[in-house]
């Protein structure tokens, strides 16, 4: 996290800027005028849109004013067109009030999901809230090595070439789960597992550099995807998050009888052959498995 962003009054200030930069004056009906230094909206024209006056909204940008109204922050929303997501993420971050350090909670995967790992016959995977993988039955590993304990979805998504090329929309992919980590972040901004990972990738990621900056939020749930698998190829497949205690269980499903299907049961031949501990990903089997 920047400095900017730790600070709690720049945090909605920055979340304002973000987004009234990515609103053009057509969006809210005003004429694009002359020549513009920056994108998006002027402060002022937020301001006036909004029904404020723009010294109070440049206050509010610079983290001068950490308290506004519920009504002018519904007005801003509205202003800025936000969605219901992003609309509850600008309340939260004005609701936001100094706290003590949270302690540090490592994140345990309970034994009975090393079990359900191992029966289900289709790819599954725990992961936390870094997006770490802490387990993985064998049919996640045949699905993608990069699902292996101990690595990370968002840094594989971002760094590594073959994760690239197995998702059919990586541009899409990368900018879900870049707002799904914002979101996730909340106010835990000083989390040691949070500020390494933005750290390690604003270093490394222009994408990264350039989707956080954004200041997008999202929530990553259930849904449909389609990947390039590189020995049966192409696999549409049904994805559901299902909270554990404080991890979350990731299963990969395809349609009943479809062609996925029957590439998954492919699949399944190469999963056989791994030994039990890599299997279920237990905690000896892999050295570098993360303890945040």
């Amino acid at each position: 996290m920047s400095a900017e962003e730790s600070g709690g009054g720049h945090r909605l200030g920055s979340y304002l800027r973000a987004r009234r930069e990515l609103v053009s004056p057509s969006q809210v009906g005003l004429p694009a005028g002359g020549r513009r230094r920056v994108p998006g909206l002027r402060r002022e024209e937020v301001a006036l849109l909004a029904g404020i006056s723009p010294d109070y909204y440049l206050r509010l940008e610079r983290g001068r004013d950490r308290n506004p109204s519920p009504q002018v922050l519904e007005a801003l929303a509205r202003v800025l067109q936000l969605d219901d997501i992003e609309r509850m993420y600008l309340l939260d971050l004005a609701a936001a009030r100094p706290r003590a350090p949270r302690r540090k909670r490592s994140e345990q995967v309970p034994a009975r999901v090393y079990e359900l790992l191992a029966h289900l016959q289709v790819p599954a995977f725990v992961e936390g809230r870094a997006f770490d993988v802490l387990a993985a039955n064998p049919m996640a590993v045949a699905f993608s090595p990069r699902l292996r304990p101990g690595q990370n979805r968002l840094r594989s998504l971002l760094l590594d070439p073959e994760e690239r090329a197995f998702h059919q929309d990586w541009t899409k992919a990368t900018a879900n789960f870049i707002a799904t980590l914002r979101t996730t972040i909340g106010d835990d901004i000083d989390n040691p597992r949070f500020v390494e990972l933005v750290g390690e990738l604003a270093l490394s990621s222009q994408r990264f550099r350039t989707l956080w900056a954004r200041h997008d939020v999202r929530n990553l749930d259930g849904g449909t995807t389609t990947v390039h698998h590189p020995v049966v190829g192409d696999l549409r497949l049904h994805r559901d998050k299902l909270p554990i205690e404080d991890v979350i269980l990731v299963v990969y499903y395809p349609d009943k009888d479809s062609d996925s299907d029957e590439k998954l049961r492919l699949l399944a031949a190469l999963a056989h052959t791994a030994d039990d501990q890599t299997r279920v990903g237990r905690p000896d089997a892999s050295s570098n498995r993360p303890t945040h």
